[in-house]
Order: C-alpha cells, then structure tokens, then sequence
C-alpha cells in the first residue's frame, strides 16, 4: 500500500489477517517533522514478508529511523531506497511523469515478490 494504505494494511495483518506479503511504498512511520511520535509497536509483531520503499527525502520517515525499525523487525523486512525521492518518490530536480516513477518502483517489488512471497506471475 502506498501510505496510510500500507499502514493499514499492515494494522490488519497485525490484528490477523492473512497475507503473502506486505509492501509499503512510502511507510509513514511518523508526522512530518514529528520523529518522536513513531507509528511502528504494531509492525514488531509481523511474520509476514515485507517490503519498505522508500525516498530518502520522505519527510514521513527518517532514513536513520526507519533503518532501525526495519532492523528491529527482523529477516521478514527488508527496505530499499529512492535516492533523493520523497514521500512520492520525485526526485528533485528531475522532472519524470509518474508513468517513469510508476516503472522504477515495479522492479523491486516484483524481485520482492518472487523471492520472498513465492509468487513468480
């Protein structure tokens, strides 16, 4: 899921629900601007393989915090970066229509996908 999207998809895979695997494109681990307020406790208690994409100028998640999270998660969680993107993965100064945008972020989950989630399409 894409933002509140993927938290809430991870929220009902903590409470439950069954799924192959998650991926989060731009977690929003926290407020902008507000790291302390972390949105992670529930993420700690999932088995389920995950994917965190994410830009490394993505004001809704710190590089140095979320690195820890996806560490403390485990082998179940694995994260890759958009150098320079934000939280909808533009990069600044480069100017790519979303189609582009859209393309650069299928590669990784569709490796993520058949290597962890044992789905080869």
């Amino acid at each position: 899921g894409k933002s509140f999207g993927g938290r809430m998809a991870s929220m009902a895979v903590a409470e439950g629900m069954e799924a192959a695997g998650l991926v989060y494109l731009g977690y929003p681990l926290h407020p902008p601007g507000k790291p302390e307020k972390l949105r992670d406790e529930h993420l700690y208690g999932i088995t389920t393989p995950m994917l965190f994409l994410q830009g490394t100028r993505d004001t809704f998640a710190t590089p140095e915090i979320l690195a820890g999270v996806v560490s403390r998660i485990g082998p179940s969680a694995v994260l890759e970066w958009v150098e320079g993107g934000d939280h909808s993965f533009a990069v600044a100064g480069k100017k790519r229509p979303a189609e582009e945008t859209a393309a650069a972020l299928a590669a990784p989950v569709a490796r993520f996908i058949a290597e962890r989630c044992g789905w080869s399409g």
